[in-house]
C-alpha cells in the first residue's frame, strides 16, 4: 500500500510518501518538505507567530492534496516539540484539523525518542546488539538505548539545535563567553541523564540520526549525500571535538561554505555541534554511525506493524 506521512518539526515541514507493507522495507516514493524553522518562530509570549501559523496551514493543505494526488492510502501527520511546547500549539492544531479534516497527533518527547529508536533498529538490525541512539532536532535532543526494538531508556531534553540557538546567542557568530556558557548549559543538562542510560550497560554500537549529526559527519569527511543511502558514514569523537570548537567561531555564511552544509541548518549548525560533542563526551561513545531512518521512518514501521496481514486474492497469507 501507498503511505503518507507528513511530519511538522521544529525545523521542517517534510511530506514523505512511500511504497510498503508489513514485513517489507518502505521505499520512498515522493517526498516535498519546506524549512518552515517553526522554533524560531515563536513570540516572547512562546506563540507561534501568526505569518507562521498561516504557512503551516497553507503547507498542511498542499501535503495532504499532493498526497491524494500521489494515490496516498493511508496519510498520518504529527507534530513534534515546537507544536509541543507553544502556548498556542493546540490551538493552531485545531483550527488546522478542522480546516483540513485531519488528525494531527503530538508527539511526546519520550514517544519521539522510542519511534526514532525503532527505525534505527530495523537499520541496523538484530546483530547491532545494544543500541545507543541520539537524534538532534529543531528543539530537542532524544537519546535512547535498548537491545530490543523498545528502548529500556528513552529520554528528551529540551537541547534541540534550533531552540538554542535562538536562546543562548545574540551575534553571529557567537561571542565566546555565549559559547562557553551554552556549552556548560548543555553539559549539565546531559549529565543528568547519563547514569538512567548508562544503568542498562555498555551499548554494542552507538547510532546518530538527523541533519544535525549527518552535517557534521560530512564537515568532517563522511561520504557525500551523492554516494547514495547505503554509504557508511562515521563521525568520531576526536573530529566532532575539533568541529565543535571551529564552528562556534564562523559566521552562518562561512559555515553554509563548508562541505554538505545547508544555509538554512548553517545558522544553528554551531550550537547542534556543541550537544553532539557534549552528548559523545558525556555518554563516553568514540565512534557514531550516522543512520539514514530517524523518526518519520520509525512512525512508518510502527504503522506498518499494526496493519492486519495482507491476503492473496485466494485468502492464503501474502508473503
Amino acid at each position: 500500500m501507498r503511505l503518507g506521512v507528513l511530519d511538522i518539526g521544529s525545523n521542517t515541514v517534510h511530506l514523505l510518501v512511500v511504497d510498503a507493507h508489513r514485513g517489507a522495507r518502505p521505499l520512498p516514493a515522493y517526498s516535498h518538505k519546506e524549512e518552515l524553522r517553526l522554533s524560531e518562530l515563536l513570540d516572547d509570549g512562546n506563540k507561534l507567530a501568526k505569518h507562521a501559523v498561516e504557512r503551516l496551514s497553507e503547507f498542511v493543505a498542499e501535503a495532504q492534496q499532493l498526497a491524494e494526488d500521489k494515490g496516498v492510502e493511508d496519510f498520518m501527520a504529527f507534530a513534534t516539540s515546537a507544536v509541543r511546547e507553544a502556548s498556542n500549539g493546540e490551538e493552531v492544531l485545531a483550527e488546522i484539523n478542522a480546516r483540513c479534516g485531519l488528525d494531527i497527533q503530538v508527539l511526546s518527547g519520550h514517544e519521539e525518542a522510542r519511534l526514532t529508536f525503532l527505525a534505527v533498529r530495523r537499520w541496523v538490525g538484530w546483530s547491532a546488539g545494544r543500541l545507543l541512539a541520539f537524534d538532534i532536532g529543531g528543539g530537542s535532543l532524544e537519546v535512547a538505548t535498548g537491545i530490543d526494538e523498545e528502548p529500556d531508556a528513552a529520554i528528551s531534553l529540551p537541547l534541540g539545535a534550533g531552540r538554542l540557538t535562538r536562546n543562548w546567542f545574540t551575534a553571529d557568530p557567537p561571542s565566546s563567553d555565549e559559547v562557553r556558557k551554552l556549552r556548560r548549559h548543555v553539559r549539565a543538562e546531559i549529565a543528568r541523564t547519563v547514569g538512567g542510560v548508562a544503568r542498562y550497560g555498555q551499548p554494542d554500537r552507538a547510532v546518530a540520526t538527523s541533519k544535525t549529526f549527518k552535517q557534521l559527519a560530512r564537515i568532517a569527511g563522511a561520504a557525500p549525500s551523492s554516494d547514495g543511502l547505503y554509504a557508511p558514514r562515521v563521525l568520531t569523537r576526536e573530529s566532532l571535538a575539533d568541529w565543535a570548537h571551529k564552528l562556534p567561531r564562523l559566521s552562518a555564511k562561512e559555515r553554509a561554505e563548508l562541505s554538505g552544509v545547508s544555509a538554512g541548518r548553517a545558522l544553528q549548525l554551531a550550537a547542534g555541534a556543541i550537544v553532539a560533542d557534549a552528548a559523545m563526551d558525556l555518554f563516553e561513545v568514540e565512534r557514531l554511525e550516522v543512520c539514514p531512518w530517524a523518526l518519520r521512518e520509525g512512525v512508518i514501521l510502527r504503522r506498518l506493524d499494526t496493519l492486519p496481514d495482507q491476503k492473496t486474492d485466494s485468502g492464503a497469507p501474502g508473503s
